[in-house]
């Protein structure tokens, strides 16, 4: 134990999801003494600082949903966030495309999602105010949502972590430490870490990748998997720059799980083109030969997945394909921009997505937190859970008061 301390709350994962609950419990208790854990040596080091920064609008997401819900007001807090702290950030508006009539009703439906969800600042447009907007994207229809745009997730993740720091001195962070495992005792529970141990009376896994095997070992039953899938992008040369000048999506396909491969202005002034999304052999690999054994050998030991691979065959060939091939990956992204060439594009970076998976081998769709004795899980977390950061950690400590008593006098 560290000299004999017992913390109020110790988090796992040092993402935004971490960080931002961090932040919320720390603002609404600043009496608790609470230790963040991240097993990298920085924060964010990975689904936040690899996704494409984007901040979303939640026009997309089921009205309803967790994700509906979290993404509008998460959204709206976040940008307020940033403006207050100085992150890096612009809300640029974005355009959604669609390129073929048959793409018309899924655009329309999208549509009546973001009015139901009460997106503010979308209209529709035709095909020439869509070239007003982007002189050189070429679509028959589409929406224009103004509040959206991009932030340095990163950057947001540190002053989270900054302000929820200041707020009490006996709070910390620790980087390089690794959970190991978990006990259950009575009124606390261990934490067993590479670096030794931490005894909590409450703890809150935001493990994102690896969330799945920390709720599993630590005693939370459930039959899904976490399942990778790596997206790679390319960017734009500094000389076509001018091609893209702020958020350009398709219309994407419902039978598909992400949102196709698309152009966004990042807030270095960058311009990225994608990401694909193909399975990967290495939960935490960005790169395209990556492998890990134990990862590989989780995701095809588990039904889930190849019933996956059997449902969206075509799909995942074409993926992969376009993966090693940059005129196939150039060929999608003139569908938007037709005046893109070879030499317009250079290779970027690559993010992977944790998804939980399903044993029907469909993506659970929506966020989803689990709860264990003192514990709390964060299983679901994908996008727009970076936009949604501070929304569900707002969730979180609700879920801490009402079910766990913390805040409650010891």
């Amino acid at each position: 134990m560290e000299n004999g301390r017992t913390w109020d709350v110790v988090i796992v994962g040092g993402g935004i999801v971490g960080a931002g609950t961090f932040y919320k419990l720390q603002v609404r208790f600043p009496q608790l003494d609470i230790l963040l854990i991240e097993k990298e040596g920085a924060l964010a080091d990975h689904q936040t600082g690899h996704n494409s920064g984007v901040i979303h609008s939640g026009i997309y997401y089921k009205p309803g949903s967790y994700k509906a819900r979290n993404c509008v007001t998460g959204r709206r807090e976040l940008v307020a966030f940033a403006r207050e702290h100085r992150i890096a950030h612009d809300v640029c508006g974005k355009l959604i495309v669609a390129t073929d009539p048959a793409e018309l009703p899924r655009l329309d439906k999208i549509w009546g999602h973001g009015q139901a969800n009460g997106i503010e600042d979308m209209r529709r447009v035709d095909a020439r105010e869509i070239r007003e907007i982007e002189p050189h994207c070429t679509g028959i229809a589409g929406i224009h949502v103004g509040c959206t745009g991009i932030i340095d997730f990163r950057g947001a993740t540190a002053k989270m972590t900054e302000l929820a720091l200041a707020l009490n001195p006996r709070s910390a962070v620790h980087l390089d430490e690794r959970v190991t495992g978990t006990e259950h005792g009575e009124g606390f529970s261990t934490l067993r870490t590479t670096k030794g141990a931490h005894r909590t009376r409450h703890a809150i896994f935001c493990a994102g990748l690896q969330s799945d095997r920390l709720a599993k070992a630590d005693g939370v039953r459930f039959p899904e998997r976490i399942v990778g899938f790596r997206g790679d992008y390319y960017e734009l040369e500094d000389h076509a720059k001018h091609k893209v000048r702020h958020l350009i999506y398709p219309v994407p396909d419902p039978r598909f799980p992400f949102l196709g491969v698309h152009f966004t202005r990042m807030t270095d002034g960058s311009i990225e083109c994608g990401p694909n999304a193909v399975f990967t052999f290495k939960r935490e690999g960005y790169g395209k030969t990556d492998v890990d054994l134990r990862d590989t050998a989780d995701a095809l030991s588990y039904g889930g997945t190849w019933k996956l691979f059997m449902k969206n065959m075509r799909y995942g060939i074409d993926e992969y394909r376009r993966a090693f091939s940059k005129r196939l990956f150039l060929r999608t992204l003139r569908r938007l921009v037709p005046s893109l060439e070879m030499d317009d594009l250079r290779p970027g970076r690559a993010g992977v997505r944790a998804m939980l998976l399903g044993t029907d081998g469909a993506m659970v769709d929506d966020f989803r937190i689990e709860r264990r004795g003192t514990h709390i899980h964060v299983l679901n977390a994908p996008s727009p859970a970076a936009t949604a950061a501070l929304a569900i950690g707002e969730e979180i400590t609700r879920m801490a008061v009402d079910q766990l008593n913390v805040g409650a006098p010891r």
